[in-house]
């Protein structure tokens, strides 16, 4: 869980899960959405894979990427979770 955290801390790792929220994109589409170089957003994607927040697919030459939402859906849990209060007895 902690590497999902870490993935989240950063604004632009933020923006690239918004922008796969909608499609998939290949690594150039994401890229196009920043100024910044395309290692830089390599590296932001790789950091994101690492936490299992993204899946990159091969399709033919280019690396595909889609958000992966059992891992979200289980921070979630944990968060919400924090939330509750024990009941008293």
């Amino acid at each position: 869980m902690n590497h999902v955290f870490r993935a989240l801390d950063d604004p632009t790792r933020r923006k690239i899960l918004e922008l796969l929220k909608s499609e998939d994109l290949s690594a150039g589409e994401i890229a196009s959405e920043f100024d910044m170089t395309k290692p830089s957003v390599s590296h932001h994607l790789d950091i994101l894979k690492q936490a299992g927040l993204v899946i990159a697919m091969r399709r033919g030459q280019f690396q595909v990427y889609s958000i992966n939402l059992s891992v979200m859906d289980e921070a979630l849990a944990w968060l919400i979770g924090l939330n509750k209060k024990k009941s008293k007895r």
